[in-house]
């Protein structure tokens, strides 16, 4: 699974759980809470101001 900007978080953290430290890096701790798992990663990251690119780019080396 490739992921994308478009990525699914629940998706993503369901095939890859580790990557939960990730999303956390970005301020993201709301993991739990089923409406950040519907959103994408873009929309996550411009909720947390982050770089949506530079996320993905870390997620898809972990993952790798």
């Amino acid at each position: 699974m490739e992921i994308t900007k478009n990525s699914i978080i629940g998706d993503v953290l369901d095939k890859y759980p580790d990557t939960a430290e990730l999303f956390f890096s970005i301020g993201m701790h709301c993991l739990g809470c089923p409406a950040s798992r519907g959103e994408t990663i873009e929309q996550a990251c411009e909720v947390h101001g982050a770089n949506a690119d530079e996320l993905v780019a870390v997620l898809n080396k972990a993952v790798g």
